[in-house]
């Protein structure tokens, strides 16, 4: 596995931190399908209950694509029909295992992508938010798939447009994060969110992941049917089952996953 990304257990969370640093955590291939075959390992299995996705370092959370010299970024294989970046947030969008994402600095073009997969987010107050790619001849097409739903359009335009950072309380105030805290309070918000995730039933949450991707894009008439349907389903689970027989017995529910 790449040293770009460290990959921890932490109870029932997997902890992703994307490991350059010195680079401002800028995406590299490696990273990305390290993500990714981490993705698909946490969706295999019930044992992972939320993943979080941070970075090292206290200056940047993700700078996005490198732009050094020699680092090949926006040098393209034409005869590949996706791009692996693309194929990331495509699979994030699918997936059934809550991500929130821990951004402890910058987050920066593709780092917007990082964020925007993320089903939450927690900020240091000291972190920025951006979309510079205009600023070096290029546009942020990618992310605008998951931005584009986070947001209004006018802030995806304004963000898109002028390439200009906001804050993090900027951020929040237009829903593209849930909660800014003190750096010093960043690990402990974490946390809080991860404690609020882990013990709720993993298939609840698996099947109604799936069905906020299925319903997002359906007209109303079309949504009401299949998510009429969807309940009948998640009342026959164990989960289900195990859930309402510990509400009438005022116990914690002892979730199975199942």
């Amino acid at each position: 596995m790449t040293q770009d990304l460290l990959i921890e257990r932490r109870g029932a969370a997997l902890w992703l931190s994307l490991n350059r640093p010195e680079k401002r955590n800028a995406l590299s291939g490696p990273m990305i399908q390290a993500i990714s075959e981490q993705l698909r390992q946490a969706q295999a299995g019930n044992e992972v209950r939320v993943i979080v996705l941070t970075a090292s370092g206290d200056k940047a959370f993700c700078s996005g694509a490198d732009l050094g010299a020699g680092s090949g970024s926006f040098q393209f294989d034409y005869a590949q029909p996706h791009l692996a970046y693309a194929d990331l947030l495509r699979q994030a969008w699918h997936g059934t295992v809550p991500l929130v994402a821990r951004v402890n600095g910058h987050c920066m073009a593709g780092g917007m992508g990082l964020l925007a997969l993320c089903d939450m987010a927690v900020a240091a107050d000291d972190a920025s938010f951006g979309l510079p790619e205009v600023k070096v001849g290029v546009f942020p097409a990618q992310v605008l798939a998951l931005l584009q739903r986070l947001i209004a359009p006018r802030h995806v335009a304004e963000m898109c447009l002028t390439g200009e950072p906001i804050s993090a309380a900027r951020a929040a105030e237009i829903g593209l994060i849930n909660h800014v805290v003190p750096r010093a309070e960043l690990d402990a918000k974490t946390e809080w969110l991860i404690s609020r995730l882990a013990d709720k039933s993993p298939t609840a949450i698996r099947r109604g992941k799936a069905m906020m991707s299925a319903a997002a894009d359906m007209p109303f008439d079309a949504r009401m049917s299949f998510l009429e349907g969807q309940i009948t389903m998640v009342a026959l689970t164990e989960d289900a089952k195990e859930g309402r027989a510990a509400f009438v017995e005022k116990r914690p529910p002892k979730f199975s996953g199942r």
